[in-house]
């Protein structure tokens, strides 16, 4: 598996230093999170720039409005054409909020037949559909797509493949593990978002929530899965520094190293999270 960083983890620092710190700690490279580092600039130019300092396997499209990105839709297809050029291989994007009345991106969602041809240049950059969560006192879900099963022949039906995000599916619910069987058996999973989620808080470190992200990882191992398992954390889990955010991240990778290596045995204790804390 690929062992990436998302740069929203850090977007309280620099973009730059967001990706030296990644490749420092040793993470296999990074999912760059479009923001507004990108407006009025030579996009191609920046993102060059930080592949000097390490490798982008994943584009995020933005999910804010950004000056000369336009909405959803045209953001979606300029991420697009920002991974071609610079040779990135996947690009993710969210789904339209219902509760936000995203009538038109709903529609031209769905209008879409084949994302990989249509969207994807003809299939040379992936696009994936991200689960969102459920948020609130009553448990809402402002997306559509959001009930599992819809979402898997959705991608199906459409050609997309998907970015599993274990907080957003653990946010309904805790024990999301047979969501995922659902959704990988589909073989459409090409990315991970891996964190914790409790407290009615999402991305939270692993071990400071209540998933149960070490049996997923157990799980996980045992699939052929060979794709990117993406960190995305909120920036405020970490402690404070930049010499303490970089032992953290480094704690982190070598608990997510153990825990997806086919060489950790079976004997591994799973009664228990066994996870970084710090």
């Amino acid at each position: 598996m690929i062992l990436s960083l998302s740069t929203g983890s850090l977007f309280t620092l620099p973009l730059t230093r967001a990706c030296e710190l990644a490749a420092e700690s040793g993470f296999d490279g990074v999912e760059l999170i479009i923001n507004q580092d990108f407006q009025r600039v030579n996009c191609a130019k920046l993102v060059r720039s930080l592949q000097n300092i390490t490798t982008i396997h994943s584009i995020h499209s933005p999910f804010m409005e950004l000056d000369g990105w336009g909405g959803p839709i045209d953001s979606l297809k300029l991420s697009v054409i920002l991974a071609a050029e610079c040779n990135i291989p996947l690009v993710n994007f969210h789904p339209p909020s219902w509760m936000g009345f995203e009538v038109g991106f709903w529609r031209w969602l769905y209008s879409v037949h084949d994302y990989q041809k249509e969207i994807g240049l003809d299939g040379n950059v992936e696009i994936t559909l991200e689960n969102m969560p459920w948020v609130g006192k009553w448990k809402i879900n402002p997306h559509i797509l959001s009930n599992t099963q819809r979402l898997v022949d959705f991608i199906r039906d459409h050609n997309l493949y998907m970015t599993f995000d274990c907080t957003h599916m653990g946010s309904g619910k805790t024990n999301f593990i047979n969501d995922f069987f659902l959704c990988y058996d589909s073989g459409r999973i090409h990315n991970i978002h891996f964190s914790d989620y409790g407290h009615d808080r999402e991305h939270l470190l692993p071990g400071h929530g209540i998933l149960p992200l070490t049996r997923f990882l157990n799980h996980l191992r045992n699939t052929e899965y060979k794709s990117t398992v993406t960190l995305e954390l909120d920036p405020r889990e970490f402690p404070k520094g930049e010499h303490n955010i970089l032992e953290s991240l480094k704690e982190m990778l070598a608990f997510l190293r153990t825990e997806t290596s086919p060489q950790t045995g079976a004997a591994h204790e799973y009664t228990q999270e066994t996870i970084p804390v710090s």
